[in-house]
């Protein structure tokens, strides 16, 4: 489990293989490991969960099986590229974001983006699968990064960036055309999914309403 609060960012020191076969990527991340990485652990890499396979003074390696590489945009990841780290939550850390699961639910490319106010905002295409789950104020994970959505439009969403996230993460860099991986808010996800149990059994809007106090 994640927050969404990037507190690493590292560097792709090599990434082999395919989406057939499988990856292996490893990635330069000294200031992560000296806050405490062992094998085994879970960690995001760009809001995908890993698992380290190996660990040193100053590099991570994961496995990273096909299904992982098809679902998010690591087959055009290349050695030199920044990625976003997030370790897994602890019993007692604050929530600052929030709950993200590292569970790639699409890829989408940043249509544009453009300078507002001390920071930009960002507009990312909507995949047609996660479209139900993007509301304004909601929440979605971009890269790993917990955002607030700012607009919703026909086909597209907006973010509004703020200069500690530009310059805490990738999203910084990244312009018109990059894909990112976009995780939904758990908590939206379920509530949609138990609302088509009431609708599919017949319950009215009133009584969907009721049982969830909407």
């Amino acid at each position: 489990m994640f927050s969404g609060l990037i507190a690493f960012l590292g560097r792709v020191e090599t990434i082999a293989g395919d989406a057939t076969s499988g990856m292996r990527l490893v990635v330069a991340a000294a200031d992560a490991i000296a806050d405490g990485v062992e094998v085994k652990d879970s960690i995001a890499v760009n809001g995908v969960c890993l698992t380290a396979v190996s660990v040193d003074a100053t590099t991570v390696a994961f496995d990273v099986v096909p299904e992982t590489v098809n679902r998010s945009t690591f087959g055009a990841l290349r050695a030199g590229d920044p990625v976003n780290l997030e370790l897994s939550l602890r019993l007692g850390d604050r929530l600052g974001g929030h709950l993200v699961y590292g569970h790639v639910d699409a890829t989408a490319a940043i249509v544009d983006k453009v300078p507002e106010g001390q920071g930009h905002r960002l507009t990312v295409a909507t995949p047609p699968s996660i479209a139900a789950f993007i509301v304004e104020k909601g929440y979605i994970a971009v890269d790993g990064v917990s955002l607030t959505v700012a607009s919703v439009a026909p086909g597209t969403f907006t973010i509004a960036l703020i200069p500690e996230t530009e310059k805490r993460t990738t999203l910084g860099t990244k312009g018109r055309g990059a894909n990112v991986n976009l995780e939904v808010d758990p908590v939206a996800r379920y509530a949609q999914a138990a609302i088509a149990v009431y609708a599919g059994n017949g319950a009215s809007r009133e009584e969907i309403a009721w049982a969830y106090e909407i």
